[in-house]
């Protein structure tokens, strides 16, 4: 599996980016797909995932940080093997470099960074004041 992430920028508090994740390769073995986020001197951390495969969390496919719940969407169009994460009301503490990663291999612990084991390249996002 291959992931290719898109969609970063400097923007002003307040407003929006969307980013993007293509995937190629073996997708049809993606049970998760998660977007991460690691902002300076800090450790890599879940923002939001989508089931890609069967399950739910709950009754819903989607998952979000606390700290993104309401601000973030996470969204997927099947056809383009794409995972859209669409960030709105962006604060300057959302300042990080975001990743997309796929997890093949479910054991359900999804907000863990060890458990995806294909990773995109990562794209910045710089929130200003």
């Amino acid at each position: 599996v291959q992931l290719q992430a898109s969609g970063g920028g400097l923007v002003q508090a307040g407003g929006s980016l969307r980013l993007s994740c293509t995937a190629s390769g073996r997708t049809s073995s993606i049970h998760i797909m998660g977007w991460f986020r690691q902002a300076p001197g800090k450790e890599r951390e879940f923002v939001a995932g989508i089931r890609l495969g069967s399950g739910t969390w709950g009754s819903r496919t989607t998952i979000y940080a606390d700290s993104v719940k309401g601000r973030f969407t996470i969204s997927k169009d099947n056809a383009k093997n794409t995972v859209y994460l669409q960030m709105n009301s962006l604060k300057p503490e959302d300042t990080a470099v975001y990743y997309c990663a796929a997890d093949v291999g479910y054991s359900g612990r999804y907000y863990l960074s060890i458990e995806y084991e294909y990773w995109g390249q990562g794209t910045q996002v710089t929130v200003s004041s």
